[in-house]
């Protein structure tokens, strides 16, 4: 039985999520809380290979379906070698994206529909979910104006390079994934400051903590 606890972190681009992590890591190590940080797609040197074929737009075409299934596998390996372990140990594990962002992005957006992104979680990354899911929601040109400033690695080029409207389908699907599992979900505004925002998720996960 899985005895840590697993924190994902959701939202368009822009919205700050490796921000938060950051801060609720530090604090967390602060309390002498054994966390690790982790991303996807990717957390691992294998899953790491499989996001460089997905995220970089010149390493080719890949179809909505054949995205959702290169993520499922990188998920797989990603929580038998590292996020199950580590639960298992009493951890608490912090993930930049997991399997609402699929859900969303090649689900909802991308047309697939949720009962297939379930499915392949079900079936092949051991239906695994997070305890809590932060999502820090943004309007999504104010997300892409923010990723504008900063720049950022190909796996915001290749979203970037999306219309608005794709991404404010992203929105309205991470909003209805919260909607459906309100408990699971915390819904944050991300235009709030990072220090306002770290206050309110800290507290949360002290909260769930006590019980």
């Amino acid at each position: 039985m899985r005895k840590g606890l697993f924190i994902s972190f959701e939202g368009g681009e822009g919205a700050g999520k490796s921000t938060q992590i950051a801060l609720l890591e530090d604090a967390l190590k602060q309390q002498s809380v054994n966390v690790l940080r982790t991303r996807e797609p990717g957390g691992t040197p294998e899953a790491e290979k499989l996001r460089a074929l997905f995220v970089d737009p010149d390493m080719g075409d890949w179809s909505v379906m054949e995205q959702a299934l290169l993520i499922t596998t990188a998920r797989a390996h990603h929580l038998r070698t590292l996020i199950l372990p580590y639960l298992e140990r009493g951890g608490v594990v912090l993930c930049d994206r997991f399997i609402d962002s699929t859900r969303v992005y090649q689900g909802y957006a991308g047309g697939l529909g949720d009962e297939v992104i379930r499915d392949l979680h079900t079936h092949y990354a051991y239906n695994c979910w997070p305890d809590m899911t932060f999502l820090l929601d943004i309007a999504p040109k104010q997300g892409l104006q923010r990723v504008g400033h900063r720049g950022g690695e190909a796996a915001t080029q290749r979203f970037e390079g999306y219309d608005l409207p794709f991404h404010q389908n992203l929105r309205e699907g991470f909003l209805s994934c919260a909607e459906q599992e309100k408990q699971r979900f915390h819904i944050l505004d991300a235009t709030e400051s990072p220090e306002d925002l770290h206050k309110k998720i800290l507290h949360t996960v002290e909260e769930y903590e006590r019980g």
